[in-house]
């Protein structure tokens, strides 16, 4: 018994039937359609290579006629010279050894002499008795692939062109600086009679022109002055503050080689030169030596302006900082208070100056601790007595140790008075 309601529609159902039988014929190619156009090629071949059979696809890609190639080539006759070569040497040994071979790179000769790279794939098919009868192949079109790994490898040649020139002008930008560096400083230190004197400056980066500085030079009577500093920044500002500063304390101390009044004239310099909203300042130690050597002597007088004390080292074996106290830092008030200290060193004392570089450097495993001026008091105890060369050998391995915790320059100079003074020769003739 039938229930009320909405009757079936038969129409309606025979037109879904014929809608779903149109999609599925869309669907159902026949297998040679297939063979034909897929969208790869396709060939079989007789064990000797006569092409047997090839679908539609290769031919075109080929630009071949149907009639020209079956039963007329050998499947080696579509590659190129080098594809032919690969494919007798490694190609049909390996697929008559394993049956089947795949994924392998050739290049066929196409129309005008074009090149078309392609991957093949072969299988054999054999008979009932186990003898194989064709070979089957599937060739599929790696023009794009090709492409694709031509622009990477055109991309990689670029990149490490572009890597060699980066480094290349990196040499040459180190080799600009360093040279420019070295103009910074003295070509060499002058022999000093009664005097060794020795130097080092450890630059942190060679990429960066720092503005460390030191000099030793003569004035009158026979006495010498030096000095030591930092200016402040890096790069070509900095190398030009350090120019003016080491030619205006040179300057200075010819026209009166006092420590006070030499950095009392740099800072007259600085501050008039470097006004407004770019203040450049330095810090700096100035000194005179004056030998006597009728005792072996070295009468020191310095005066510092913002920068670390200097040390003395004595023949003794004690060491010690040499106070300046209330020294500003150069170039920034119009008119600082400079104080000078003073000294003697006797045979076998040594004065040693220094950049905060060496001060500052950072130690321990996380790199968190600043070397300190204790830590650098009791390396130069360690030191005390030694020649100012050997002072300086040594100061430069501890920085070598810093390794990468050493963020800064650093310029070391040592004045030393040798333990065992070489005799004047004017008192040796004399005799």
């Amino acid at each position: 018994m039938c229930r009320a309601g909405r009757q079936p529609d038969p129409h309606g159902a025979g037109k879904k039937d014929a809608e779903n039988a149109a999609f599925a014929a869309l669907l159902e190619d026949s297998a040679e359609e297939l063979y034909e156009t897929a969208p790869c090629g396709y060939l079989s071949t007789l064990m000797d290579g006569t092409i047997a059979k090839v679908n539609t696809t290769l031919l075109g890609w080929m630009g071949l006629d149907r009639k020209a190639v079956v039963g007329r080539m050998r499947f080696t006759d579509l590659l190129t010279v080098g594809g032919r070569l690969y494919h007798e040497t490694h190609f049909a040994p390996l697929l008559r050894m394993q049956g089947e071979i795949g994924g392998i790179a050739l290049e066929l000769r196409g129309a005008e002499g074009t090149r078309i790279p392609v991957l093949v794939s072969s299988v054999l098919k054999y008979g009932c008795e186990g003898e194989p009868l064709l070979i089957r192949t599937t060739v599929f079109d790696a023009r794009d692939r090709r492409a694709y790994e031509e622009e990477l490898l055109r991309r990689k040649r670029e990149a490490e062109a572009a890597r060699e020139q980066a480094e290349a002008d990196r040499v040459r930008l180190q080799e600009a600086l360093a040279t420019l560096q070295q103009s910074l400083l003295p070509a060499m230190l002058p022999d000093v009679p009664g005097l060794e004197a020795a130097a080092h400056y450890h630059t942190a980066s060679p990429d960066r022109l720092g503005g460390d500085f030191y000099d030793l030079f003569a004035i009158d009577g026979g006495r010498w002055a030096f000095f030591l500093g930092d200016v402040c920044g890096k790069g070509p500002q900095a190398a030009a503050l350090t120019s003016l500063t080491r030619y205006t304390l040179r300057a200075a101390a010819m026209h009166a080689p006092d420590p006070v009044a030499a950095l009392s004239t740099l800072n007259t310099v600085l501050h008039e030169r470097y006004t407004g909203g770019d203040p450049r300042y330095c810090t700096a130690v100035f000194g005179t030596l004056d030998p006597d050597p009728s005792t072996g002597r070295v009468a020191v007088r310095i005066a510092a302006g913002g920068h670390p004390p200097a040390l003395v080292l004595r023949a003794d074996g004690r060491a010690d900082f040499l106070p300046t106290p209330g020294g500003l830092l150069v170039g920034i008030l119009p008119d600082p208070r400079f104080v000078s200290a003073a000294t003697v060193l006797a045979p076998g004392d040594t004065l040693l100056l220094y950049t905060d570089g060496l001060t500052e450097a950072r130690t321990g495993e996380d790199r968190t601790s600043l070397y300190g001026d204790e830590a650098l008091l009791d390396f130069a105890a360690g030191q005390a007595g030694r020649p100012a060369r050997d002072v300086i050998r040594a100061l430069t391995g501890l920085l070598d140790d810093f390794g990468d915790g050493l963020d800064d320059d650093t310029a070391l100079l040592a004045l030393g008075v040798p333990a065992h003074p070489a005799p004047d020769p004017a008192m040796k003739n004399r005799r």
